[in-house]
């Protein structure tokens, strides 16, 4: 290392020490974060209830040990398929990215058309510029990077895992709450 080459001793082990801390906290923060919106989505009734109890320090141990299974299922298929399981997994967010920034322009119109069946458009205390049309060309453009993304060859595994995942989340909700 250069720190070893201009007189600092141990500077390989330091840097080290200071990555693995880093790891470590960023796991457990992910932990953390994971048990706990697991807790979140079983209290609204979105996943099971099982999920809800929480230990008598406070903690979703339930939620904990399925966010543990989880980890270690991706360590284990990191092992085995490390390359198509990075893929799915950079794919499907991406694709979430993309889901999510759509529903944004969509829900603003979905709003404003509601609002305006039983209000004015001057009581609108935040008045979208050039709406309703800049919610529109954001769908269209949207729309166009989805479309995008089947011809670009690199980014094609994003429709590939991304579409059906996003229907096996509809068709889950579905069932579950029987409505869309």
């Amino acid at each position: 290392l250069v720190l070893d080459k201009i007189g600092f001793p141990y500077a390989a082990d330091i840097m080290n020490f200071i990555i693995l801390t880093a790891i470590l906290s960023a796991s457990t923060s992910g932990l953390y974060a994971s048990s706990r919106m697991l807790w979140s989505l079983a209290n609204e009734g979105m996943i099971s209830k099982e999920l809800v109890k929480i230990n008598k320090h406070g903690v979703p141990m339930r939620g904990m040990i399925l966010s543990m299974i989880g980890v270690v299922i991706a360590l284990v298929a990191s092992i085995y398929a490390e390359d198509t399981i990075f893929l799915a997994l950079v794919s499907i967010a991406g694709f979430a990215v993309v889901i999510a920034w759509l529903a944004i322009p969509l829900a603003q119109i979905g709003f404003r058309r509601e609002f305006l069946k039983n209000h004015s458009e001057d009581e609108l205390e935040y008045k979208t510029p050039f709406s309703p049309t800049l919610p529109w060309i954001t769908v269209v453009l949207l729309v166009i990077s989805i479309i995008g993304i089947g011809w670009d060859p690199s980014q094609r595994a994003g429709l590939y895992f991304g579409v059906p995942f996003m229907i096996g989340c509809y068709i889950y909700h579905y069932i579950r709450f029987k409505k869309w």
